[in-house]
């Protein structure tokens, strides 16, 4: 309110009062503010700009944040003392393209996704890693190729690299679990024998995933000391991208896998509508890449469990317990005709710097699960819901020419921390993988983003807070 109405009439009193301005300024000043508000309008008009989400967030996102007001008045009246000596007309024109310009730039601001974190949700006890993403488990590297093509190809590929080695030759324990099995993922039988993973983990469409893995043995078998493998187990995750993309297509090319592999890097994780993200779908809403971290304290270790997660899949929606699919009408089983079973499938990747066994790194991939019934999941007869954990620890790795291992693991009695950290972040990155997503279009269909302002008003009616910056 103070932005919509307090501001503009100090400023229209100011300006009255600033008749013995040059000519410039004053132009600039009345054509900038006549303009923003215009532009103002016209956006509450066309539903892109919305008071209820501005107000339960950042005040610098709104349309009229206060800070915006300052500036296109400011550069406004930069360009009018430059233009001084023109007519009126002049510096009234350089106020409104400026002014114009900047509140487009702050409405593009506002409407930007945002993480789960910054509409209050932050699931557990436990705090986040400094990034909150799977790369806060030190080494973890994450890449993605995205691939749009014409108005029907939208999907992708996403890399996870637990170490910058060659994971052939010096390799982690890793642990498999199957929530439901509906799905397609590949090298799972020789994982769950040796629970160990000796390439990336690649996610990616349905009927890419052996191209996907054809380009990534490629790749490998091209590494230094890798002349004379004859045998490799390539880890390829897939989600089922097809109301979306041209599944049938399989658009992958061996550019996009190395694509992807190479590019892969430690830092800040992109999330939603990209990589393997790019054309999956959750809730009726659009789904994708998420990500997440806990640091346990001290006193349990100071391990880091990251998640990074693929969300293709249905059910009831609820964050922080809040009924948002309820609310919204958009979930599973709501009437008895409906053709919404709550199908789908994810794929979850957890990492930890904690060293683990490949058994417990099973148990602490079963608490992922957990996390994922907490978001509204049923894990409904077509989902393939997956669950693959991996251990970056240097005591614990295996390599390839070792004839013993003396590996030193956690005992049994140190893994509880480690569980709620697993069930907190798989809960969040999820959210994160609806909160950051963007609407995409294929085939004249669009499938919508998760509207944050309902989420923000949902959130307010059950009690979850929305902090103010």
């Amino acid at each position: 309110l103070v932005g919509l109405f307090a501001v503009p009439a100090f400023l229209l009193w100011a300006g009255h009062h600033w008749r013995h301005r040059s000519a410039g300024v004053r132009g600039a000043f009345w054509g900038g503010l006549i303009a923003h508000t215009l532009a103002a309008l016209i956006a509450t008009a066309a539903g892109l700009y919305r008071p209820a989400e501005w107000a339960a967030s950042d005040h610098s996102r709104g349309f009229f944040g206060l800070w915006s007001m300052l500036v296109f008045f400011l550069v406004g009246a930069s360009i009018g003392a430059v233009v001084n000596t023109q007519r009126n007309a002049r510096g009234r024109a350089a106020g409104i393209i400026v002014a114009l310009l900047i509140g487009l730039a702050d409405d593009v601001e506002a409407q930007a996704r945002v993480r789960a974190r910054d509409l209050g949700m932050a699931p557990g006890v436990f705090q986040p890693g400094s990034l909150n993403a799977i790369t806060d488990v030190a080494g973890v590297r994450v890449g993605h190729a995205t691939i749009v093509d014409g108005d029907s190809v939208r999907t992708g590929i996403t890399a996870i690299l637990p170490h910058a080695g060659n994971l052939y030759r010096e390799r982690v324990p890793a642990a498999l679990h199957v929530g439901n099995g509906f799905g397609k993922l590949l090298g799972a039988t020789q994982l769950q024998e040796l629970g160990e993973i000796e390439t990336p983990i690649l996610l990616t469409c349905t009927l890419c995933v052996w191209k996907a893995a054809d380009a990534m043995i490629e790749w490998m078998l091209g590494l230094p000391q890798m002349e004379n493998v004859r045998s490799i187990n390539p880890v390829v995750g897939e989600t089922n991208d097809g109301v979306l993309n041209a599944i049938r297509s399989r658009p992958i090319a061996p550019s996009h896998v190395r694509q992807a592999l190479t590019t892969a890097a430690v830092g800040t994780v992109a999330e939603g509508s990209v990589g393997a993200g790019t054309g999956t779908s959750a809730f009726g809403w659009k789904g994708g890449i998420g990500t997440s971290s806990r640091k346990l304290p001290a006193s349990l270790g100071d391990w880091t469990v990251g998640v990074l997660v693929q969300s293709n899949y249905g059910g009831v929606l609820q964050m922080m317990g809040a009924p948002v699919g309820r609310e919204l009408g958009r979930y599973s089983f709501r009437t008895d005709t409906t053709l919404d079973r709550g199908d789908g499938s994810i794929i979850m990747v957890v990492a930890t710097d904690a060293p683990l066994s490949d058994r417990n790194l099973g148990r602490l991939a079963a608490r992922a699960m957990m996390g994922l019934a907490r978001t509204g999941s049923s894990g409904s007869n077509g989902s393939g819901d997956y669950v693959i954990a991996f251990s970056t620890a240097l005591g614990v790795r295996r390599p390839l020419d070792a004839r013993r291992l003396a590996a030193s693991e956690l005992a049994n009695e140190e893994m509880s921390g480690l569980f709620q950290a697993t069930v907190e972040a798989t809960e969040e990155a999820i959210y994160n993988s609806l909160t950051m997503a963007t609407a995409v279009t294929s085939r004249g269909r669009t499938v919508d983003a998760l509207p944050l302002d309902r989420v923000r008003e949902i959130l307010l009616k059950y009690g979850v807070a929305v902090p103010r910056r």
